[in-house]
């Protein structure tokens, strides 16, 4: 296991770049460790290197995945989650658990949060609906990043058209947050569920936007019709 811990980052930081490392951190209010390399370099080694390891146990994949979350690295972490999400084929229920345990500890960023969630996650989620109940209590969390993953976790099935009467849930158990990234997070949602219920999510945003923060808001209607946005954004 070592050896393939030891390859993949042999394999970034030979991909290193200084200014990549720069603007990376831009994107970021915390600060974040990054070893400073590009989104397309990180996923071929992922890749690359799931080949060395696809074979193994999940037990294992998954310990692999954590040493590289403990790391600290962005890029590490953003490898974590690709494997994590390429063997969801493998997901039992009681996987949901490691999944909440990496995000408490290990996730100190929304690239970090956003790159899990929305793929190993989501996928468990759909595979595994009646632990929505538990993905809903993220949102009482002291947590920020168990907040923003909350909604964040259902971007995908969002735009399928799913679970639209859990994502409401969530956004009214976030609606007040006052944490940016949690506004963000479950605004976008919101947006993505307005692909498939635009009438809906519009409904949800006037009956609750006295309330409603306006990144939230603005995140929300971001793809909705002008007169639609319009009306929204009204007083």
């Amino acid at each position: 296991m070592n050896k393939i811990i030891k390859q993949v980052r042999n394999e970034l930081k030979a991909n290193a770049d200084e200014q990549v490392k720069k603007s990376s951190q831009r994107f970021c209010k915390e600060k974040v460790k990054f070893h400073g390399v590009k989104s397309a370099i990180i996923r071929k080694i992922a890749k690359d290197c799931f080949l060395e390891i696809k074979n193994l146990s999940k037990k294992e994949i998954f310990a692999l995945c954590q040493e590289l979350y403990i790391s600290g690295f962005c890029e590490e972490a953003g490898i974590a989650g690709i494997w994590a999400d390429r063997i969801h084929d493998r997901f039992s229920p009681g996987d949901f658990k490691i999944f909440e345990r990496w995000i408490n500890k290990y996730i100190d960023n929304w690239a970090t949060c956003d790159n899990l969630c929305n793929h190993a996650v989501g996928s468990f989620i759909q595979m595994y609906p009646d632990c929505l109940a538990r993905l809903k209590r993220w949102t009482k969390s002291k947590n920020r990043w168990l907040r923003r993953a909350a909604a964040v976790t259902l971007i995908i099935p969002a735009r399928k058209g799913k679970f639209l009467k859990d994502i409401f849930e969530i956004a009214g158990n976030l609606l007040t947050d006052e944490d940016d990234m949690v506004q963000k997070g479950y605004g976008w949602m919101l947006k993505e569920a307005s692909r498939k219920h635009q009438a809906q999510v519009f409904d949800f945003v006037v009956k609750n936007k006295a309330n409603m923060p306006r990144t939230a808001l603005r995140y929300a209607i971001e793809k909705m019709p002008a007169n639609l946005r319009k009306q929204a954004m009204a007083k």
